[in-house]
């Protein structure tokens, strides 16, 4: 059983999701390896939460809609925790690896 990718699992509270982005890993290499799936991850959480930086700086401006801010926010914290939640999984992993006697 394969991963294609993460993306494919997790869509963001606006529910607009890149297809190229999705399937940028499982081109690459004919199936994703999981060190690309989590490149991927870290570039598609930095975009969102720069594009709620934007959109926050715009409503405060007065040129968004304040429910757009509140969606852009929100999204940007749900990948956020989706990031820190893999890195935490990944982390406790590694620390029952180093744990193991051989």
């Amino acid at each position: 059983m394969t991963i294609e990718s993460i993306s494919a699992l997790y869509t963001p509270l606006g529910g607009v999701q890149s297809k190229k982005t999705a399937s940028s890993a499982a081109a690459a290499s004919g199936s994703a390896d999981f060190s690309t799936v989590l490149a991927d991850l870290v570039k598609q959480t930095a975009s969102t939460i720069k594009a709620s930086e934007d959109t926050a700086i715009k409503g405060i401006q007065g040129q968004a809609p304040l429910q757009d801010v509140v969606q852009s926010v929100m999204r940007a914290q749900t990948s956020l925790q989706t990031a820190m939640s893999l890195r935490d999984k990944a982390v406790s992993a590694y620390q029952d690896l180093t744990r193991m006697t051989i």
